[in-house]
Formats: structure tokens, C-alpha cells, sequence
């Protein structure tokens, strides 16, 4: 039997790249013999339809046709206006142990779930709940992995290491991958020096 593993996508901010990601690591996964799934517990600006959910849904179908779930089993909290999830709700209690329970029902239909979180790891979910505590809640609860996305531009060293010193703070095991999606010339001259010498592995998606 299969041992279940999630894969938790999150990154240093919005708009870095979790859903390119999240297909790339579904792909990956389905090409090495796993029964791939999909989750994206919350998405916001969402009007007809979540379009990312939708996405990497139809992807999921495509390598993994006995992941039977509809768009709501997936998404399993929508909200309209473009903002964290705090903001954006505004008539939903957003429950965090029915994320959890999704999860594990999603899990069973699959090997390896990738969960795709919303903007980066501070963004609040409630109040005093942010995404980096449903990331620590799912290594708790699932053994999950994180993988945290950063981006290629100026400025994204800050960024990587203040979101790297918060997973460590947090004991929360991770993998970074850098999304080189801009700026990709200015990135192996501004960047990447640093990179070769502050880190000992780089991994590109």
C-alpha cells in the first residue's frame, strides 16, 4: 500500500507562481507512478468560477481519472473580492478543521496531494490565524511537506529569507524553488550571485 504524502505549495507572496507550481509538481508526481490529487482549500476573487481551482482540477482529472471530486470539493472556500481571505470573507465562517477533513477526503482517492495555499505566509485567514499556521496544522496532522516558491525579481532575497527564517522559526520542514517566470537576464546578474554563494542547493521550476 501506498504511504499518503501532501505536498503543501505556498510562496513569499501572491502572484510568485503556487499554481504554475502546483501543476508542474502534479505532473512530476504523475510522471514517477502517483495517483495525483488537487486541493486549494481557499480562493478569492473568484466571480463565475475559481479559475486556478478550475485549472489544476481539470489537469488533476486528466493524469488521475479516479480523483471523481467537483470544483467545490476542491475549493473549498470562494470568495469574491481579490484579497487575503480575512478580508475577502464576508459572511462565511471559515473553519479550519474542515480544511483538515477535506484534506484526508481528498486523500483518499489519491497518493500525493498537492494543497495549494492563498498569497504568502502571513496572510491572515482569520483574525490570528494566517496561512503559515494552516501550513504548520497540516505538518502536524498529515507529516506534509512545503514547498515555498520565490520569485526572480529585485528584491526577492529579502523576501526569500524573511519567509525561510519564518518556516524555520515555525520547525516546518520545506524545499525552495525559485520560479523564474521575470526578469530572467537582470535575475543571474543581480541574484543569483548571492544564491551561489549564501545557499548550497538551488532548485528551479
Amino acid at each position: 500500500m501506498n504511504k499518503k504524502q501532501i505536498y503543501f505549495i505556498t510562496a513569499t507572496n501572491t502572484d510568485i507562481g503556487k499554481s504554475h507550481a502546483s501543476e508542474v509538481f502534479l505532473k512530476k508526481l504523475s510522471k514517477k507512478g502517483k495517483k495525483v490529487g488537487y486541493f486549494k482549500p481557499i480562493e478569492t476573487g473568484v466571480t463565475t468560477h475559481p479559475l486556478d481551482g478550475t485549472k489544476l482540477l481539470n489537469i488533476t482529472k486528466k493524469l488521475n481519472p479516479n480523483f471523481t471530486f467537483t470544483i467545490n470539493d476542491v475549493v473549498k472556500y470562494q470568495f469574491k473580492l481579490p484579497a487575503s481571505p480575512f478580508v475577502a470573507n464576508k459572511y462565511i465562517e471559515i473553519n479550519i478543521n474542515s480544511i483538515l477533513t477535506q484534506a484526508k477526503k481528498l486523500l483518499k482517492k489519491c497518493d500525493v496531494l498537492v494543497v495549494e495555499g492563498a498569497g504568502g505566509l502571513m496572510v491572515p485567514i482569520t483574525k490570528n490565524y494566517f496561512m503559515i499556521d494552516l501550513i504548520k496544522d497540516f505538518q502536524k496532522k498529515f507529516n506534509s511537506k512545503t514547498i515555498l516558491i520565490v520569485p526572480s525579481i529585485l528584491g526577492s532575497i529579502n523576501d526569500n529569507l524573511l519567509s525561510q527564517n519564518a518556516l524555520k522559526l515555525n520547525k516546518i520542514k520545506y524545499e525552495w524553488y525559485i520560479n523564474l517566470y521575470r526578469d530572467k537576464k537582470e535575475f543571474k546578474k543581480i541574484t543569483l550571485p548571492f544564491y551561489k554563494k549564501y545557499f548550497t542547493k538551488i532548485r528551479y521550476i
